[in-house]
C-alpha cells in the first residue's frame, strides 16, 4: 500500500476537524496544531483576507491557514516525511476549505434552531476532560493555561474554548437531528452478512474495448442512432457574457519580493518549517477504570514478566491490550512528538532508546508497558529549502492585497455596463467576450467558474454584475447573448454520436462472444484451461467482500449480485456490465458464523447507526445550505498556503 493510499484511508480525519481539537485532551494522545503566526506586515494583511463567507460570517485566510497547517502537521506526525507533492495529490487544501464552509453552515443552522452553549455548560465540559484532571479534580487555571501553551504551537484559552463551544453546538445539532434513528436486529443481521461474506472467484472479462477494432460504423447508423436518442444530446439553456477581469496572474507577474522580506517571514514563521523530535512506540494498556487497581496492576506485572522473558510484545498486545485503537496493530502508536501523550507516558517513552522497553507506567487511563522501536531527531528546513515557497507566498499575498484595492476602486467607478470600457482602460486591460456556455459548463476565457455561470443565468438584461470570483480573479459581467434549450443538428454532435455507436456495438459483440463460450466454461472441469482454449484469461481473486474491485472489471454491483449467490464451484451465466461481459466461477466461500456476528453485533450496530446518522445529517445540511448565502474564494485560499 502506498503512502497516498494510507492517507486516503484516513480522510475521515478531515471531517469536523474542529471537534478533534477538543479531543486533543479527551483522547489518549493529541494532535499538533499550527496557529496563523504574525508573519511579516504583508503576511498579516493576507491572513485577514476572506476565503469564504457563510450567511455573512467570514472565514479568513488566517483561519484556513491554521486549520490547513494543523492537518498537515497531523499527517506528518502520523506518517513521517510526507512531501508537499503528496499533500497536493490528496487535495488537502480543497477538503479543508470545504470543511470550514460546511462547519460554519452547520453553526448557522444550529443558531437558527436556537441551539446554544452557556458559559456554565462550557466550564463543566472543560472540567470533565480527562486530560485536564488529576485525582478526579480539575488541574487548576494555571496548569490549564500552561498545558495549552505547551501545544506546538501554543493555543490560547480563547482559541481552545471557542473551538470547544463550537464543537458542543455541532454535536447538539447532530443529536437533535439524528438521535431518533435506530437499527433493528433484522437490519443488523442482513447488513453484517452483506459486508462480511467473502468469496474467491475466477474471472473472465470480455471488455468492450477488446472488440472496438472489429466495429465498423456507417453514416446511416450514426444518423439512425441520433434519431432514436436525440434527447440524450439536447443542449440546455446557454448564455454569453462580456467581462472585465482583474487578472490575478498578470498582477502576480509584476510582484517583486526582497531577500529581507523573505528572511523576516522565515524568522517569524519558523515553526512552520520545524519537525520536532519523534519516537515510534508500541504499548500495552490495561485499564483501571471501574476495576480494582491492585488486580489490574498484578495482571500488568505478569505481562511485563512475560515480555522481559522474551515474550512477543506485538502478540501480547493483540491479545491483552485494552487500547482499541492500537491493539490490532500489536500496540503500535506510530510516530509522535512531545506534547502528544499524557505526561507520565511521554516522560517514560522519551527516556527509552530504540529497542528498549519500560517498566509499568501508570496514567489516569491505567497501566502501560511501553516499547520504543525508533527515534527521529528534530529537524528544521533551511531558508534555502523554503526560499522559493516563501517568495511565492509573499508575492501572492501582495497580489491579493492589490486585487482587493483595485476591486474597491472598480466598485466605485462601475455604475453601469457603459462604464466597462473606461474602467478597463484605467486598469490597463480590455473588456472581453466569452462564447456561449451552459450552467454547468466552463466559461470560455475564464475556465471552470461556477459562480460566474450562476450570476450569468440570473443577471437581468443590460445589467452589470458586482465583482464575481473566478479562477483568474474577480470579474464583472454583463449578458450579451442567450440561447434557449435546443436539440442540436447531427453535424454539431456527430463525433460524440459516432463514439456512442462504436461503444454500443463493441459491447454487443462482447455479449455475443460471452454467450457463445458460456456453456463451454460452465461444463469445464478446469475453468482456467477452458478460458485459455477460447483465447481468454481467467484471473483469480483473493477472498473478497462485496464492492471489491475484480480483475479487468473493477467494482461491479451486477457481478457481486450474481457471484455471491453462487455455490462453490458454480459458474455464472454471462453478466452484462456497463462496458463488458463477465463470467465468474466461485472457488471458495467464507460465510459469516453466528459466533462472529454475536461477538461484533453491538460494535457493528454503532458503526451502522453512525453511518446512517452521518448520511442523514449530510443530506439535511446539503438541503439547508441551498437556502444560505455562501461564497467561496478558492484562489484566495490557495494563495494563503502558497499553493
Amino acid at each position: 500500500m502506498t503512502m497516498l493510499d494510507r492517507m486516503r484511508r484516513h480522510r475521515s480525519w478531515l471531517k469536523w476537524s474542529l471537534a478533534l481539537v477538543v479531543l486533543t485532551f479527551i483522547a489518549f494522545y493529541a494532535r499538533d496544531f499550527n496557529d496563523t503566526g504574525t508573519g511579516t506586515g504583508v503576511a498579516t494583511a493576507g491572513l485577514r483576507d476572506v476565503v469564504a463567507s457563510v450567511e455573512g460570517h467570514e472565514i479568513t485566510a488566517g483561519e484556513f491557514q491554521q486549520r490547513y497547517q494543523g492537518q498537515v502537521q497531523a499527517y506528518r506526525g502520523a506518517y513521517g516525511g510526507i512531501s508537499d507533492q503528496l499533500i497536493k495529490q490528496l487535495g488537502l487544501d480543497q477538503q479543508i476549505l470545504q470543511q470550514l464552509v460546511d462547519e460554519q453552515a452547520a453553526m448557522a443552522e444550529a443558531e437558527r434552531q436556537g441551539i446554544r452553549v452557556s458559559d456554565e455548560e462550557l466550564a463543566q465540559q472543560i472540567f470533565s476532560i480527562p486530560g485536564l484532571q488529576e485525582n478526579g479534580q480539575f488541574i487548576g487555571e494555571a496548569r490549564y493555561e500552561q498545558l495549552l501553551r505547551a501545544q506546538r504551537p501554543p493555543m490560547s484559552k480563547a482559541q481552545f474554548e471557542d473551538g470547544l463551544r463550537r464543537s458542543m453546538m455541532l454535536d447538539r445539532l447532530r443529536s437533535a437531528l439524528t438521535d431518533w434513528m435506530a437499527v433493528t436486529d433484522q437490519e443488523l443481521d442482513r447488513e453484517f452478512k452483506l459486508r462480511n461474506e467473502k468469496i474467491k472467484v475466477q474471472v473472465v472479462a470480455l471488455t468492450a474495448d477488446k472488440f472496438r477494432d472489429q466495429v465498423q460504423v456507417s453514416d446511416a447508423e450514426v444518423s439512425s442512432w441520433f434519431d432514436a436518442h436525440k434527447a440524450e444530446y439536447r443542449k440546455g439553456e446557454q448564455r454569453k457574457v462580456k467581462y472585465l477581469l482583474v487578472d490575478r496572474d498578470a498582477l502576480h507577474a509584476k510582484q517583486t519580493v526582497s531577500g529581507a522580506d523573505i528572511q523576516n517571514y522565515y524568522n517569524q514563521n519558523i515553526q512552520q518549517y520545524q519537525t520536532p523530535e519523534q519516537i515510534r512506540a508500541s504499548h500495552i494498556l490495561l485499564k483501571t477504570e471501574d476495576k480494582e487497581d491492585a488486580v489490574v496492576k498484578k495482571q500488568a506485572e505478569d505481562l511485563l514478566k512475560q515480555i522481559k522473558a522474551g515474550g512477543d510484545f506485538a502478540a501480547l498486545a493483540k491479545k491483552f491490550s485494552e487500547d482499541e485503537g492500537s491493539k490490532a496493530s500489536g500496540g503500535d502508536l506510530d510516530y509522535f512528538g512531545k506534547g502528544r501523550m499524557v505526561a507520565e507516558f511521554e516522560t517514560a517513552a522519551f527516556a527509552l532508546k530504540p529497542g528498549e522497553g519500560s517498566d509499568l507506567v501508570k496514567t489516569q487511563f491505567g497501566y502501560h508497558i511501553i516499547k520504543v522501536v525508533d527515534r527521529r531527531a528534530a529537524s528544521t528546513k533551511s531558508l534555502d529549502e523554503v526560499r522559493a515557497m516563501i517568495q511565492d507566498t509573499l508575492a501572492w499575498q501582495r497580489t491579493d492585497a492589490q486585487i482587493a484595492t483595485k476591486t474597491r476602486e472598480l466598485d466605485d467607478k462601475l455604475k453601469s455596463a457603459a462604464d466597462m470600457d473606461t474602467a478597463a482602460k484605467d486598469l490597463g486591460t480590455t473588456v472581453q467576450e466569452s462564447g456561449f456556455f451552459a450552467r454547468e459548463d466552463p466559461v470560455p476565457g475564464l475556465g471552470a467558474a461556477p459562480q460566474v455561470a450562476v450570476e450569468a443565468f440570473k443577471l437581468a438584461d443590460n445589467a452589470l454584475s458586482d465583482a464575481v470570483n473566478s479562477p483568474r480573479g474577480p470579474v464583472y459581467i454583463m449578458v450579451t447573448g442567450k440561447k434557449d434549450p435546443y436539440v442540436p443538428a447531427l453535424d454539431e454532435v456527430k463525433a460524440r454520436v459516432r463514439e456512442d455507436v462504436v461503444r454500443n456495438k463493441a459491447r454487443d459483440l462482447s455479449r455475443e462472444r460471452g454467450t457463445a463460450i458460456a456453456a463451454a466454461l460452465r461444463g469445464a472441469k478446469d475453468f482456467a484451461a477452458a478460458a485459455k482454449a477460447q483465447g481468454l484469461e481467467a484471473k483469480s481473486s483473493e477472498l473478497i467482500a462485496r464492492e471489491t474491485a475484480l480483475p479487468d472489471v473493477g467494482v461491479s454491483p451486477e457481478v457481486d449480485k450474481i457471484a455471491f449467490s453462487l455455490p462453490v464451484g458454480g459458474v455464472s451465466e454471462p453478466i452484462a456490465t456497463s462496458d463488458s461481459t463477465v463470467i465468474v466461477k466461485v472457488t471458495e466461500r467464507k460465510d459469516v458464523t453466528a459466533e462472529e456476528f454475536a461477538q461484533q453485533k453491538e460494535t457493528f450496530r454503532e458503526t451502522l447507526l453512525n453511518e446512517r446518522r452521518n448520511k442523514f445529517f449530510t443530506a439535511y445540511m446539503t438541503k439547508a445550505k441551498q437556502n444560505m448565502k455562501i461564497e467561496i474564494r478558492t484562489e484566495v485560499a490557495r494563495r494563503a498556503i502558497g499553493a
